[in-house]
């Protein structure tokens, strides 16, 4: 059950093995004047499930960070993907998908974890706790390092009802060297309110926020300048009943070796979308 596979990494939530591998310890000296630089947001990544039965109050620790409640001296961006693995126990999580549970296995290894388990929380990639403590939530986000936000700029259109064309166009603001790094663009949807009649959760009302409905990549880069221009177009697909008062865009870029998190930039969807 969930409740078990938290219970072996203790109250931190980490592993007894070191979270840093070599590609993080041998960042390059550009990297680390940028970190010591910027002012960018913090991003935040939970992976829960509505099959777990302690995810809910993660749930909530998440929305009241999104919202603004902990009085922060740095911005921060809050993702939620929800994970397929507990799907069996009863209940199937609508939001739920495997894509989700890969992204959370990539952090597993790259953390050097000895197992997956949610509710966990990732910050920029790096670092990671149980998703119900709020206390290591907060110093991890204060510990965090800080980046240069992306610099973009965003048409967005409705080729059809049932795709969001998206192009961007701007800078990193982050010098990426021969590691090479990818943004992604993640569409995601607040607001969510499900009824639980099976499983860990039975009985409950779930509200969920900040979930994660689609995630692409926009482009790979190596070898390049913070201020080069970098510009392309990416399509969702969207679900039904896409409302786009309740959905928000975060762009991110993240390290292909290390998985860690240069930078996030958030995008408001146009009311008339």
């Amino acid at each position: 059950m969930a409740t078990r596979l938290i219970s072996c990494f203790g109250k931190s939530g980490r592993s007894s093995k070191s979270n840093k591998n070599d590609a993080a310890a041998t960042a390059d000296e550009a990297v680390e004047e940028q970190r010591r630089g910027g002012d960018g947001p913090v991003l935040v990544e939970l992976f829960s499930s509505q099959g777990c039965k302690t995810s809910p109050e993660a749930e909530l620790l998440i929305s009241r960070l999104g919202r603004g409640d902990f009085n922060l001296d740095r911005p921060v961006i809050v993702l939620g993907f929800h994970v397929d693995y507990w799907d069996y126990m009863g209940w199937k999580d609508p939001y739920g998908s495997s894509q989700w549970t890969v992204r959370q296995k990539a952090y597993v290894e790259s953390l050097q974890l000895d197992t997956m388990f949610t509710p966990q929380i990732v910050v920029q990639g790096g670092a990671h706790c149980v998703g119900n403590e709020e206390s290591n939530l907060l110093s991890n986000i204060a510990a965090a390092p800080r980046f240069p936000s992306p610099n973009f700029q965003a048409d967005m259109k409705r080729p059809t009802t049932e795709t969001l064309e998206v192009s961007l166009s701007g800078q990193v603001r982050m010098k990426i060297d021969h590691q090479g790094a990818d943004i992604m663009v993640a569409l995601y949807e607040n607001g969510l309110v499900s009824d639980c009649p099976k499983g860990e959760n039975k009985g409950r009302v779930l509200s969920n926020d900040f979930v994660v409905r689609r995630l692409e990549k926009l482009c790979s880069i190596k070898d390049t300048s913070s201020k080069k221009n970098i510009s392309g177009t990416i399509n969702f697909t969207l679900w039904d009943n896409f409302n786009s008062h309740k959905c928000c865009m975060a762009l991110f870029v993240q390290q292909n070796s290390s998985h860690h998190i240069f930078g996030s930039q958030k995008f408001d969807l146009p009311n008339d979308l």
